[in-house]
């Protein structure tokens, strides 16, 4: 999740990222929860209960990731986010090895969210199983929502893995280039 995670995100310090990621996915899941039951209290109850823990998860997560981030300044933050996202020369000297350092905390996480694919796949298949139940025994709106929550775990296991390597390429461009540029200051500065 952190790989792709766009610069924005790091604009603001722990707490802001646990409420933007928070808030979002308690959205997301409560939207989830009033179309299968109907419930407004429903979905108040996940936003409410699975934002604030999936926001501080995130945001803890992201810390360990790249904890030199809380040494950098916002727009230092998005702009070296940005840079390796993208692939590019952070063009400036000074950020560069939080570059390189933000590139490692990528790869970390990666291997991490390889390790959980078994999870992912495990969740994809009770989902399946949930959808065919309900698709025979269950209401329309139900079937509905069920494809739906499938179709969310074939975009986790098609595009998310895709996107990830997308943005490690590019990361792995801009660390090169941030390594660059640390030789040639290092070369200057003796």
């Amino acid at each position: 999740m952190v790989v792709i995670l766009p610069g924005w995100v790091w604009r603001g310090g722990p707490v802001r990222r646990a409420m933007v990621t928070g808030l979002s996915a308690g959205v997301f899941f409560g939207a989830f929860v009033l179309a299968e039951s109907g419930s407004w209290v429903g979905a108040v109850a996940a936003v409410l209960v699975l934002g604030p823990f999936y926001g501080i998860r995130v945001a803890r997560r992201m810390g360990r990731v790249w904890p030199g981030a809380g040494d950098l300044d916002p727009a230092a933050r998005v702009a070296v986010v940005r840079a390796a996202r993208r692939g590019e020369d952070i063009g400036d000297a000074r950020l560069a090895p939080a570059v390189v350092d933000y590139c490692n905390g990528l790869r970390t996480a990666r291997e991490h969210d390889r390790l959980l694919l078994w999870v992912v796949l495990a969740f994809a298949a009770v989902a399946v199983a949930l959808a065919l139940i309900d698709t025979f025994s269950g209401s329309t709106r139900q079937a509905g929502v069920s494809w739906l929550f499938v179709l969310f775990f074939l975009v986790e296991l098609t595009w998310w893995p895709r996107k990830q390597a997308r943005v490690m390429s590019c990361a792995e461009r801009a660390e090169r280039s941030a390594r660059r540029v640390l030789r040639q200051s290092k070369s200057s500065g003796e």
